[in-house]
């Protein structure tokens, strides 16, 4: 049987994961490639650098599949203070990962409109560019989506720290207010998409600030009082 810090160490690498590939796919790769405003630019700079385009999907695939099983192991350290929270936060994660691997098929479209002779041959060059833009485009709309579970395993999670004496307080109370953070961001976007923009940073911040917490504690503290059999 694992140690309880073995496993808090797995957690954290697992989160680094999701943190690192999350940031190069979306703030790199697609802030990178993705201009939603000009078609024919996001379709140039996709042709003219495919590859890069190839490693931003396959970052956010192995996001994914971090982040799918993040909870499984957090799940371990956390049942003791509610079976109950600690399936449901598992529960949240595992339908925000089934939205955003659905959602991919967005993302990959570009690449098959770009490249099979079939679509090219078929529709002009504007067409093909204002198609990349919507699929790209479909995939922003999924990813906020996705939000919506994302945001709400941060609750269970929020309240587990919190109450499990095995990590700082102030990581939970974070993680706790990013829930409420990112459901309001969420509905922001749908609802008033011409204040998003400008919000959704500060909207997510304590969220942000209460993931990266507990994935630095989990990778350098392990848990409080943390049992050392195998």
């Amino acid at each position: 049987m694992l140690s309880e810090k073995y496993l808090a160490r797995i957690a954290g690498l697992l989160y680094l994961i999701v943190i690192i590939c999350g940031i190069f796919a979306e703030k790199y790769v697609r802030f990178t490639l993705v201009d939603l405003n000009d078609s024919a630019v996001t379709a140039q700079n996709i042709g003219n650098q495919e590859f890069l385009f190839r490693m931003g999907f396959v970052a956010d695939l192995i996001m994914q599949l971090a982040y799918f099983l993040l909870p499984v192991v957090l799940y371990q350290l956390l049942k003791k203070t509610s079976k109950e929270l600690a399936g449901l936060m598992v529960l949240s994660v595992t339908v925000a990962v089934a939205i955003m691997c659905i959602n991919m098929l967005n993302h990959y479209a570009p690449l098959l409109l770009l490249n099979h002779n079939i679509y090219t041959s078929a529709f002009s060059t504007e067409q093909i560019n204002n198609s990349v833009s919507f699929y790209l485009e479909m995939h922003n709309k999924g990813y906020h989506i996705a939000q919506l579970f994302f945001g709400l395993w941060l609750l269970p999670l929020g309240y587990l720290v919190f109450k499990s004496e095995r990590f700082p307080k102030i990581i939970g109370i974070l993680l706790i207010v990013g829930c409420f953070g990112y459901l309001t961001d969420f509905l922001i976007y749908f609802l008033y998409p011409e204040n998003s923009i400008a919000l959704s940073e500060y909207i997510t911040a304590p969220a942000d600030l209460g993931e990266f917490s507990l994935c630095l504690y989990l990778l350098i503290k392990g848990v409080k009082g943390a049992d050392s059999s195998q």
